[in-house]
């Protein structure tokens, strides 16, 4: 899999539209370019996307 992923891989692993999921990319772009990174406009880095929004801890 690529390091960075789509509109549609986001679509597919939050379960959101096509808008919400490029919302989510825009939002993650930004907080990105603000910590100085460069980023590729309609793709968002799997490893940030992965720090915000996927929980790896335990839960309970």
């Amino acid at each position: 899999m690529s390091e960075f992923l789509t509109p549609k891989d986001v679509q597919e692993i939050l379960h959101v539209k096509e808008a919400k999921a490029y919302e989510v990319i825009r939002q993650l772009n930004r907080e990105l370019k603000q910590e100085g990174y460069m980023v590729i406009r309609g793709k968002v880095s799997k490893s940030k996307f992965e720090e915000r929004y996927v929980y790896k801890g335990k839960v309970g």
